[in-house]
């Protein structure tokens, strides 16, 4: 599947985070969202994305924005990640692949000459209607706050 781009409606999406509450794409219905999928939970770019969303968050809420993180990583990788960085916003462990395929953020990367299939670090805004508003896939992941609100300067 290919990546979304603004302007496509968001797939919708039912799961369990990583406390086993129920979250859905209909939850932030007359809200922006952060839909973020990263790669895995305690490496150095994924924390340092995750930290800089949780050290803004009180402003990120304020400007009428939700986060929810998505990785492949279990739902114990996933507690254990919330609790070290003491994250205050819902991962979803997607194991199955089901979300992270349906926004079209896994596929062939490279690494030291080596060749896996893998998730793209890709940030969705999807707007208050359910529609992808602002794609990053060149995430700055120690100041992603700052280059997500750059995008929404008055």
């Amino acid at each position: 599947m290919a990546l979304l781009q603004p302007g496509d409606k968001a797939p919708d999406f039912t799961a369990q985070d990583q406390f086993g509450n129920t979250v859905s794409l209909k939850d932030f219905s007359g809200h922006k969202l952060i839909f973020y999928f990263y790669p895995k939970d305690n490496t150095p770019g994924c924390t340092a994305e995750a930290c800089n969303l949780r050290d803004n968050y009180d402003a990120l809420l304020e400007k009428g924005f939700n986060i929810i993180g998505v990785s492949k990583d279990s739902e114990k990788s996933h507690i254990r990640f919330t609790e070290k960085y003491d994250l205050p916003f819902p991962l979803i462990p997607d194991t199955d692949l089901g979300i992270i395929k349906s926004y079209g953020v896994w596929g062939p990367k490279k690494m030291a000459g080596r060749e896996y299939e893998g998730i793209y670090r890709t940030t969705y805004i999807i707007d208050e209607n359910g529609y992808i508003e602002k794609v990053f896939q060149k995430v700055n992941t120690k100041d992603h706050t700052a280059q997500i609100l750059a995008e929404y300067q008055d």
